[in-house]
């Protein structure tokens, strides 16, 4: 991840916005994109498995997926603030001796970041500029499932990112920057590595997918 996007994700996500998300968290539990995400692994069958989570802000996919059966969690976040905000919330839940913390951009980390059985990059790509990079490198990660979140690729979703999104990072001098990179050269990347979609579920702006290795 280039320096000003990383500058620009510790600004966005800091301390007071990531106090806020892990407090509605607490209270209502993961978005719905998320809880659709989870329920199609759990579907898949969880159990003893090992979880790679990507981008995983205060946890809510580990968190879960823990209490369902899955053995072990490694949560890579570029955000400082969401790795605390994580490993709180894991102690607070009572598995944080399951969970390994690693900060930093998963594209520079990836050598040192075993495989697992289930990978998931929920609301990642679109914070990413090299989407090619990032899906070859993680999609590799996946023994078994495949797990993503991302923007559908249509002009209107286009639109709101444009201006809802970037013109007020600009406005705000933050550098951090979101992308709608097109569905099939996503699914593209994901193929190439040996995985097959195996669900999707469109939600708004959002698409939830599942690709499992053949």
């Amino acid at each position: 991840m280039d320096c000003c996007q990383c500058q620009g994700i510790e600004a966005k996500f800091d301390q007071k916005y990531v106090t806020k998300k892990l407090d509605k968290y607490r209270q209502q539990g993961p978005k719905e994109t998320t809880r659709q995400l989870i329920e199609a692994l759990r579907a898949e069958g969880v159990e003893g498995m090992t979880l790679l989570d990507i981008g995983g802000g205060v946890g809510d996919i580990q968190h879960e997926l823990l209490k369902s059966g899955v053995r072990t969690a490694i949560n890579n976040e570029a955000s400082t603030a969401y790795v605390e905000a994580c490993r709180a919330e894991a102690e607070r839940q009572g598995h944080a001796d399951r969970v390994r913390h690693l900060q930093g951009n998963s594209v520079d980390l990836a050598a040192e970041v075993p495989p697992a059985d289930i990978v998931t990059l929920d609301r990642v790509i679109c914070c990413y500029h090299d989407m090619e990079r990032m899906v070859n490198l993680s999609s590799q990660k996946a023994r078994r499932l495949y797990g993503l979140v991302y923007p559908r690729d249509k002009w209107w979703v286009k639109i709101v990112v444009l201006i809802y999104y970037n013109v007020r990072h600009w406005i705000q001098r933050n550098p951090f920057r979101n992308y709608v990179h097109p569905t099939e050269a996503v699914e593209a990347v994901v193929r190439k590595n040996g995985l097959e979609r195996t669900f999707i579920r469109e939600m708004g702006p959002w698409q939830v997918v599942v690709f499992t290795r053949t």
